[in-house]
C-alpha cells in the first residue's frame, strides 16, 4: 500500500486522532506504518490499541530502520536508537574487507548486522538475554553472523582471542537510579539489563574495556557508545587500560562514541 492510498484509507484519519490523542508525536506516521503492517481491520485495531497504551511502535510492528536497514525486533528486545547510526558510521570507517567483528551487548543485532551489509566481514555477537540472542540469530545469520548467549566475552570461541579487529558496544549506560525517568516505552518495555549500567551508568564498560585488549588483534579497535556527560569518565577508563583514546561527537544525533585502538607490537 502506497502513501496515497494510506492516506484515503477511512482509518487513517481516525488513527491519527487517537494517536495524537495518546501523545505520540509523529501520529501520521506512526498511523502510515501500522496500517501498512495489519493484515486485517481487526489486528490493525489491536495494534492502535497497543500503541496508544504506550507500547513501541517497534515492538508492535516488529522492526526498526537502522541505516537503512530493516531490523527485526522483537518484543522486549532493546529498539536501535538512531543515535547509534552514528557508531555504526564511526565502525564501518574502521572496517576492513574480512575484519573479524564483534558487536557485544548486541541487543537485536543491528549494529552488526548493518556492518555486514557494508563490508564483507567475519560477525560475532554475544549478549546475556536469551530473548536478544534469538532476535539478533533472525537479523545476522542471512550475512554469515555467530551469536552467543553469555556474559559479554565469556561465551566466545577462545579462539578468537587476540584475533578480533574491531569491537562495537552499546552496553548499557543509563545510572541505576535515572532508569525511572526514562520514557514509559523503555521503562517498561525494554529488558532493564539493557538498560542499567550501574549507580554511575559506567560498570558494564568498566568490564568491556577491561576485558577487551585480551580480544583485540594488535591495532584492532574498541568503539563504546557513551553519553556525553559519561565521556571524561568512559576515556579515563580506556586510558587506564592501554588504550590509545579518542573521542568522536555528533551533536545532530547527540551521539558520542568513544574509540580505543590496542597498540601494536
Amino acid at each position: 500500500m502506497n502513501d496515497h492510498e494510506i492516506h484515503d484509507d477511512p482509518f487513517f484519519s481516525v488513527i491519527v486522532t487517537k494517536l495524537q490523542e495518546a501523545g505520540c508525536v509523529f501520529a501520521e506516521d506512526e498511523a502510515k506504518l501500522l496500517i501498512a503492517s495489519a493484515g486485517t481491520t481487526t489486528e490493525l485495531s489491536d495494534m492502535v490499541e497497543l500503541r496508544t497504551s504506550g507500547m513501541p511502535l517497534e515492538h508492535i510492528i516488529g522492526w526498526a530502520e537502522l541505516c537503512g536497514l530493516r531490523i527485526i525486533v522483537d518484543k522486549g528486545v532493546f529498539i536501535p536508537r538512531q543515535r547509534t547510526a552514528f557508531l555504526v558510521r564511526q565502525a564501518a570507517a574502521l572496517v576492513r574487507q574480512k575484519s573479524v567483528v564483534l558487536d557485544l551487548c548486541c541487543g537485536s543485532g543491528a549494529v552488526g548486522a548493518v556492518l555486514a551489509h557494508l563490508e564483507q566481514i567475519e560477525l560475532y555477537a554475544t549478549d546475556i538475554d536469551p530473548a536478544s540472542v534469538h532476535c539478533t540469530r533472525r537479523n545476522i545469520t542471512t550475512v554469515g553472523g555467530r551469536v552467543y548467549e553469555g556474559d559479554l566475552f565469556e561465551p566466545l570461541p577462545k579462539i578468537l582471542k587476540g584475533c578480533i579487529n574491531i569491537i562495537v558496544a552499546n552496553a548499557p549506560y543509563v545510572p541505576t537510579k535515572a532508569i525511572e525517568f526514562l520514557p514509559p516505552e523503555a521503562r517498561i518495555h525494554e529488558a532493564r539489563i539493557a538498560l542499567d549500567g550501574g549507580t554511575d551508568g559506567l560498570d558494564v564498560q568498566r568490564r568491556v574495556v577491561a576485558a577487551a585488549p585480551l580480544w583485540l588483534a594488535p591495532g584492532g579497535h574498541l568503539l563504546i557508545e557513551t553519553s556525553e556527560r559519561q565521556t571524561p569518565q568512559t576515556v579515563a577508563i580506556f586510558n587506564r587500560c592501554g588504550l590509545i583514546t579518542r573521542v568522536t561527537r555528533s551533536d545532530e544525533l547527540d551521539a558520542t562514541v568513544v574509540i580505543g585502538t590496542k597498540p601494536a607490537p
